[in-house]
């Protein structure tokens, strides 16, 4: 006789297990893009059985939204509350190293949580601040120690963000390093005026097509870009809804236009600031004041394009990220060439880090322009980099 197979278990874990899957679809393709059935194709479950867990796909994605923030909450919970500033950077980035894959959901997507959900969020969040600002002000007391602590953690965090391969252990060193010494730069001493520099005015709009992505940004910046129709940036620059497609085939062509856009200013920035520098930690003062001014400049495209990339369809995002690696390769160069001592993956770890500073010490300081902001943004950079 041939044995009847045996009955599939049911793993007692399986809801963590789904909201695993959903924090890395989220993470790597957006909230809006990723799919309840490509979900749980990753547990090896059909989306009815997933259904069983999670009513729907917002509320898995709250769930999802909340992991990275519970872990971090719970490994601080473990440090004891005088410890070491290194100590609290430790436990941060390993449990940040660890789930690198799915930690952009909440550096990204909460955006897209509802009122409550992203208040309890903020609020956990700002649990592990205080922790991290509290041994910054023990360890090195004075100015800004939320600015430092923010900075630092943006500095952690950065690795979520890219998938660049290194050693666990050896970039958690790197990382850990970097936080500290970010944490222990005092942004307020460094409020002479950063290096000047040019950045090219973006483009007067003076075409149909110009005008269309010069009114998008702001609609996608402050609505969100799911919420915002065609037929709200039709309005915007006066047009129909259907004749907006004689521009653009749909609004994720706008999304990359506009990106394309900003990236293209930005080569032409870094093209002209270094011209004619030969020494390593001079072109890196270049780049970082360049870096620094474009982010203040374009902080409501950067938000956008940060948050709803990943969910572009692959034709769109691949020149995207073409010009973010032709960018980074340019840093990696002059870093090596500075800290000789560094291997090309570690340098490009160290100026991801850089550019999580300069995000989350924006955003902490709301994007308000102002020599003072960008001298103390450019200070934290150059921390991260360890010039």
């Amino acid at each position: 006789m041939t044995a009847e197979p045996a009955a599939a278990v049911r793993p007692r874990n399986r809801r963590q297990l789904i909201v695993e899957a959903g924090a890395t679809v989220f993470s790597e393709r957006g909230y809006h893009a990723a799919s309840m059935e490509e979900i749980a194709a990753g547990v090896g479950i059909t989306a009815a059985a997933l259904y069983r867990h999670f009513p729907n796909k917002y509320a898995l994605f709250a769930a999802c939204a909340n992991v990275m923030a519970d872990r971090l909450v719970a490994a601080l919970g473990e440090v004891p509350p005088d410890a070491a500033l290194a100590d609290v950077f430790a436990a941060v980035t390993r449990v940040t190293v660890t789930h690198r894959e799915t930690g952009g959901v909440y550096r990204w997507e909460a955006r897209y949580l509802e009122r409550e959900d992203r208040r309890l969020l903020a609020g956990k969040f700002a649990h592990v601040v205080e922790r991290v600002a509290d041994a910054v002000r023990r360890e090195h007391p004075g100015p800004e120690e939320h600015l430092r602590a923010v900075a630092a953690l943006g500095a952690i965090g950065s690795i979520t963000t890219h998938h660049n391969s290194i050693a666990q252990r050896r970039v958690e060193d790197l990382l850990q390093a970097a936080a500290l010494r970010v944490a222990a730069t005092d942004p307020l001493a460094a409020l002479a005026p950063t290096r000047a520099v040019e950045l090219p005015a973006p483009p007067v709009p003076r075409t149909r097509r110009s005008e269309i992505l010069a009114a998008a940004v702001p609609l996608f910046e402050r609505d969100g870009f799911a919420t915002v129709t065609n037929g709200r940036i039709a309005e915007a620059v006066g047009l129909v809804p259907s004749a907006l497609y004689r521009y653009f085939p749909g609004k994720a062509d706008i999304l990359a236009a506009a990106c394309l856009q900003a990236a293209g200013l930005l080569a032409q920035a870094v093209e002209h600031n270094l011209r004619g520098l030969t020494d390593p930690h001079d072109a890196l003062s270049a780049l970082t004041a360049t870096y620094v001014a474009y982010s203040f400049g374009h902080s409501a495209l950067n938000s956008v394009a940060n948050a709803e990339i990943a969910g572009l369809p692959d034709g769109l995002r691949r020149p995207l990220v073409v010009a973010q690696r032709e960018h980074i390769a340019v840093w990696e160069q002059h870093l090596r060439q500075a800290r000789p001592g560094l291997d090309a993956r570690q340098a490009r770890i160290l100026v991801h880090a850089g550019f999580g500073v300069v995000v989350e010490a924006g955003r902490r300081l709301r994007w308000r322009d102002s020599p003072g902001h960008r001298a103390a943004v450019a200070a934290l950079l150059v921390s991260a980099l360890g010039l």
